[in-house]
């Protein structure tokens, strides 16, 4: 192993050695007591240290890195007191998850790092973001983001490049390629002889390195991050290198030929680069020890510290007050002026009061910008707020989330347009696991609204026309609103997007054109979680969202001789139980009506909250009035007796007579 110092005086390259010393020294101490059975699990990175040593300290200490559960050195080498990730490790409440959550997975902006999930490949597109935050704010940062072999064959990969590569984003996209995915070889895994080779597809820079020369490591980083702080473009870096144990330690090695493991154990990276500063004389064979037992002494006090704090005590209270981050949303004096606009008009005036309110507010989604969308909501928004806030996004749902997502974690707020609902499934891992969990994790608000053109009554069939907001209303951490009217949709969209939290906004594509309304001017906002009573009556309740209130004023229109209180939830997550309550003690009986397939649609949790809270008030039992379970055909007579308006009357009557 040939190592190049360069301009690097001797104290920083003895500053590198104990920094590569010190994640080694912690990682044998953990195995010692995974034996002793104090711990219950590692993932050990004993082997690679280099590379999270090399490269974080080529970063400066205000630029994000996003590491694996492989790079202890990430986090010692920006100083992170090894007490705090002992109590992350064993659960402790002075951890960053409070508990809840395990290892590396948890971020922490005082140290501008940003941990992975399980999942491996969303983290790349989250680097997007906070470089596109930084490059909109004229910083000239570079971000370092951490992936393994194995991750890239997932989409997440291509998505995060691809977008980084269309963008001239500062990314360094760092592959630690140590030979196997758990037990997956690398000729397994992909064909190409090197992975660094699919840079050439994304039209990016690439670098195959010695990942075990620490000098090698941080020079290449050095020298590209400087490149790309006043040139931003990404580089994808592949590291070669291997790990000495398995993938975690429960897994075990025997899948592992010995002969890597004889030909790696030369090339250890600690080993290696202590024998190189020996030979030079920049360090002294009796420093060492003294090196060893400093560090020694402070790692078991540290540890034994958080052995002796207490058990976390579970709190149900605390634990669901940590779900969403707290906010006081704005209240907006009643409009003087208010103007009659059509549903789609509202939505793109309540984008535009926001991007004027909002400097840092960017909206990205395909074809939104000289095109306007595919519904021409953000039509003539280039003109007036630039390219650069109004972001046309490669078809790429999961790297565009989790660009979203960075540019929260890095200042900015994030609109997403979902060209259909029904796109997002290629994004649902980054929606449920990344946006909606990330609060109550590490206390990290995520400032990020989806919008999401759902329904039916277009004859768009089974891929343009689903109401699947019951996959996001069951999510912990996610809001979600449903307007019915203009007004609303103004108001909740603004509501929306100045709440902190992540926020599904479902809009029906059929009332973009068809419902018009009285719609305040200027800043609006209607509370997120607050129902409205459309109609008042003493015979019976409708609860509905969406379209389905206006099939409910159509149905009681129609019948004039009967009372009937309709109630929009306009918001479903959280819902206004409160309302829900107040109607059925009122009216005794309760029909649930929405455009979602019936079985577990989001209207049996209604049905089961009033089962619980009212069934000593109710005079019939409680009916829903669903779609049918079956997807949505695309012809008009097969739509129509889909959808649960076909049924409404006949549900109303059986409801009524009993």
């Amino acid at each position: 192993m040939i190592f190049d110092r360069k301009n690097l005086t001797n104290n920083q390259l003895i500053d590198l050695y104990a920094k590569l010393l010190r994640p080694r020294m912690i990682e044998e101490k953990m195995l010692i007591l995974l034996r002793q059975g104090r711990i219950g699990k590692w993932f050990s990175g004993i082997g690679q240290e280099a590379i999270a040593i090399g490269s974080t300290m080529a970063m400066n200490n205000d630029e994000y890195i996003l590491p694996m559960h492989r790079n202890l050195g990430v986090f010692t080498a920006r100083d992170i007191p090894l007490a705090r990730l002992m109590g992350q490790w064993q659960g402790k409440a002075s951890g960053f998850t409070k508990g809840r959550d395990r290892s590396f997975h948890f971020g922490t902006q005082e140290h501008k790092i940003i941990g992975m999930i399980s999942h491996l490949g969303p983290q790349l597109a989250l680097a997007d973001g906070i470089a596109l935050a930084d490059v909109l704010s004229k910083r000239n940062k570079a971000t370092l983001v951490f992936t393994g072999e194995g991750a890239t064959s997932e989409g997440d990969f291509h998505e995060a490049l691809n977008i980084a590569a269309v963008w001239n984003l500062p990314v360094i996209f760092l592959v630690e390629n140590n030979g196997y995915g758990l037990s997956t070889p690398v000729n397994e895994q992909y064909k190409a002889r090197y992975l660094v080779d699919k840079a050439i597809g994304y039209g990016m820079e690439g670098r195959r390195i010695d990942g075990n020369n620490v000098l090698e490591v941080y020079h290449t980083i050095h020298e590209l991050a400087a490149a790309m702080r006043q040139n931003p473009k990404p580089v994808l870096v592949e590291c070669m290198t291997f790990r000495m144990r398995g993938h975690e330690e429960a897994s075990g090695t025997k899948y592992v030929p010995q002969y890597l493991f004889d030909f790696w154990k030369e090339k250890d990276p600690l080993s290696n680069y202590e024998k190189y500063l020996l030979e030079e004389h920049i360090l002294r064979e009796e420093w060492l020890p003294k090196m060893r037992a400093e560090f020694t002494a402070q790692m078991e006090a540290d540890i034994e510290k958080v052995f002796s704090e207490a058990d976390i005590i579970p709190d149900t209270g605390l634990e669901l007050a940590d779900v969403y981050k707290p906010f006081t949303p704005p209240v907006a004096t009643p409009a003087k002026n208010k103007t009659v606009k059509r549903y789609i008009d509202a939505i793109s005036d309540a984008l535009r009061e926001s991007m004027r309110k909002h400097e840092n507010l960017v909206i990205m989604g395909q074809d939104i910008a000289e095109y306007g969308g595919a519904f021409k909501i953000t039509q003539g928004f280039v003109d007036e707020f630039g390219k650069e806030r109004v972001r046309n996004t490669p078809i790429c749902e999961s790297g565009v989330v989790g660009a979203a997502m960075g540019l929260a974690l890095n200042g900015y707020k994030a609109v997403m347009e979902m060209q259909f609902a029904d796109f997002v499934t290629c994004g649902f891992n980054q929606v449920v696991n990344n946006l909606a969990k990330t609060y109550y994790r590490w206390e990290q608000a995520v400032d990020v609204v989806i919008r999401m053109p759902a329904g039916a009554g277009t004859g768009a069939g089974p891929f343009h026309s689903q109401s699947n907001e019951a996959w996001f209303t069951k999510t912990p951490g996610l809001k979600v609103v449903y307007p019915a009217f203009p007004d609303d949709a103004k108001g909740l969209l603004m509501a929306a997007i100045d709440d902190p939290n992540p926020v599904i906004y479902f809009e029906h594509k059929y009332l973009y054109r068809s419902n018009s309304g009285e719609v305040p001017e200027g800043e609006y906002y209607v509370e997120i979680g607050k129902a409205n009573i459309v109609t008042e009556g003493d015979l019976a309740t409708i609860v509905t969202y969406g379209l389905g209130v206006h099939w409910a004023l159509e149905y009681a229109a129609n019948n004039p001789n009967l009372t009937i209180e309709i109630i929009d939830l306009r918001s479903l997550q959280p819902w206004d139980k409160e309302a829900v309550e107040k109607s059925v003690f009122k009216t005794g009986r309760v029909l649930i009506l929405h455009e979602d397939t019936l079985t577990n649609g989001f209207g049996a949790e209604i049905a089961a909250h009033i089962a619980e809270h009212c069934f000593k008030f109710l005079d019939a039992p409680i009916m829903r009035c669903a779609s049918l379970d079956t997807a949505i055909p695309m012809n008009k007579a097969l739509e129509d007796q889909f959808l649960a308006k076909a049924r409404l009357a006949g549900t109303m009557d059986k409801l009524l007579a009993y």
